[in-house]
């Protein structure tokens, strides 16, 4: 039996008369159904976005729409589907989603209806912030740092000095955003929220994978930096080791809720990074109060996102 409403009714057929076939699919993917939006209406809008004939601010229109909804089941379903696009869409949603001034304004959100609408209020306001970030760090590097190539060839492992000092800090806000999201496993209590966290768990293995291999080539350029970048570098570095229990503390709710534990990194904290390699072009009479500084630090994780 289906669990549409009434309401989602109306308005699916307003959008049927008058042609719009992407605004109906939006509406059917952001029913007051307390579950996740359905496959086939994502397949469908994640489709169009292939279309050069789609109308694609009208489709981001329609998802803004849905998330000025009184109902908390709707708005978080417009998010995970906007979500859904920016992840599995063709690039141009996300660009200009991160054209626009403003994406989401929902730091106030609350519905009133229920101790669950209470509940859910509160996840809305950070998923939303978080979906934000997300936009604004595309419009700040232009790509998309979870489609991005990862490893030696990589894009934060050949990046230039300047640009990653730059690249990281967004980053970082990025991720901090995410984990901000901080849900207990028993908060993961139905279909709706369960699909917004499998959603952040993928971006953070792609994130932390970045992150990751920006920190390496951070390093490996330490001793050609100058001075002030080199303070800058430092900073981001420490940033990086205080985010490592935060990402493994929210691995360890994945894998409570029963996200399959060969799709978790592990992330080990038993070995030393080997600095030989990192500085191995370097010439003999390097820093060695800096070199012993950054020793000390936690190393860094052996895994790697596929």
């Amino acid at each position: 039996m289906s669990g549409q409403t009434l309401t989602d009714r109306i308005a699916a057929a307003q959008y049927s008369l008058t042609g719009s076939e992407v605004s109906r699919a939006v509406c059917k993917a952001t029913t007051h159904e307390q579950t996740a939006p359905k496959k086939k209406h994502l397949e469908y809008l994640i489709q169009a976005t292939q279309e050069t004939n789609v109308n694609v601010p009208q489709m981001a229109d329609t998802l803004m729409e849905r998330a000025g909804n009184a109902s908390w089941v709707v708005v978080f379903k417009a998010l995970i589907t906007t979500h859904h696009l920016m992840v599995h869409g063709n690039e141009r949603f996300l660009q200009f989603l991160a054209s626009r001034n403003t994406l989401f304004n929902l730091s106030n959100f609350l519905d009133k209806t229920g101790s669950h609408g209470y509940d859910m209020s509160t996840f809305i306001r950070r998923y939303s912030r978080y979906l934000n970030e997300k936009a604004f760090a595309y419009r700040q590097m232009s790509f998309d740092f979870g489609r991005v190539k990862k490893g030696a060839d990589g894009a934060m492992r050949t990046m230039t000095v300047e640009k990653l000092l730059k690249g990281m800090p967004t980053l970082q806000s990025q991720i901090d955003a995410l984990l901000d999201f901080d849900v207990h496993p028993q908060e993961l209590n139905n279909g709706v929220i369960n699909a917004c966290f499998l959603l952040l768990f993928k971006d953070l293995i792609k994130l932390y994978a970045c992150y990751n291999d920006g920190i390496i080539n951070l390093l490996e350029k330490f001793f050609q930096m100058k001075r002030s970048q080199c303070k800058d570098g430092l900073e981001i570095y420490k940033r990086f080791l205080t985010r490592m229990t935060r990402v493994s503390e929210f691995f360890k709710i994945a894998e409570q809720v029963g996200i399959d534990k060969n799709d978790i990194p592990e992330l080990t904290q038993d070995k030393k990074p080997e600095f030989s390699s990192c500085f191995q072009n370097q010439p003999l009479a390097l820093n060695t109060a800096a070199v012993e500084t950054l020793s000390l630090a936690l190393p860094f994780n052996t895994w790697q996102c596929g």
